[in-house]
């Protein structure tokens, strides 16, 4: 078990659980280090913090993820030490959250056309308080028989090039880069791997202001990690590493702190941070 997850999602996005409980599962796991990084929300932070302050050994990072377009497909951006009370980061956010609903109503009409019900009230409840995703619908679909695990959900139906996919408003990734940085926090590639042409990204990244590239994540083999890693050092940029947690499917998806993420990670976060001079409200 790693004592550092940087990839961690709660029910203010689409997680199972709340941001109180992720804190205590952390700690109770031997967790020295997460990252709260929920889609497109910095609702999780606060009370994640708060919990926080019964566990002296761990230490909580704010952070998002948020999703954008390219004419090649997705990339989503991880952004640590964000100022997740910054007035802007906060709109342009709750913009794009916005536009999860529609897409999710969007894709519960087109299977239905495909003979799959899903109540829109379900998805709803499932998703709580948080940013409606596709793993609400997933767990809707699962909930009555029509699929048996969350990968086949994506593979056949709501994946993006699955028949009921529907895209939604995104900023580009060099947009999302600059609304981190403008937010005073680190912008780092995630999972790398399902980019298009990572290394063109990374140099166009890297030249608005990239700071690292997600290289330690869920079923990654020796050699992608190698890759990751000689890649991060070609365009010095550091190495950053987590499970991309959400709870929702054991079965199918890395455990909390499940990802071997080596310490050398956190020792350069922490000097990036120093030498950004990021400062983070608490």
């Amino acid at each position: 078990m790693s004592k550092i997850d940087l990839h961690i999602h709660t029910n203010c996005s689409d997680g199972k659980y709340s941001p109180a409980e992720i804190v205590k599962q952390s700690a109770a796991s031997g967790l020295t280090i997460i990252a709260i990084t929920d889609h497109d929300t910095v609702a999780g932070i606060a009370p994640a913090l708060e919990a926080a302050r019964i566990f002296p050994r761990l230490k909580v990072i704010p952070g998002v993820e948020i999703s954008t377009e390219t004419n090649t497909g997705e990339i989503h951006l991880l952004g640590y030490y964000v100022n997740y009370t910054d007035q802007n980061l906060q709109t342009i956010l709750e913009r794009m959250r916005n536009t999860r609903l529609y897409r999710a109503q969007s894709m519960i009409a087109r299977l239905r056309n495909l003979g799959i019900y899903i109540d829109w009230q379900r998805v709803q409840k499932i998703a709580g308080s948080g940013a409606i995703g596709r793993p609400h619908i997933a767990q809707a679909m699962l909930e009555k028989g029509y699929i048996t695990t969350f990968r086949e959900a994506f593979g056949k139906y709501i994946g993006r090039d699955g028949p009921a996919y529907v895209e939604r408003e995104k900023i580009t990734p060099v947009e999302a880069v600059q609304l981190i940085l403008k937010a005073g926090g680190l912008p780092v590639l995630a999972h790398p791997t399902t980019v298009n042409d990572p290394e063109t990204a990374i140099v166009e990244l890297k030249e608005v202001g990239l700071a690292g590239i997600e290289t330690y994540y869920d079923n990654y083999t020796l050699e992608e990690i190698g890759k990751l890693v000689a890649m991060a050092e070609k365009y010095d940029l550091i190495a950053t590493g987590g499970s991309d947690y959400h709870g929702v499917d054991p079965t199918n998806e890395s455990a909390l702190g499940g990802v071997n993420v080596p310490d050398i990670v956190a020792v350069s976060l922490f000097a990036l941070v120093e030498k950004s001079g990021s400062r983070v409200p608490r």
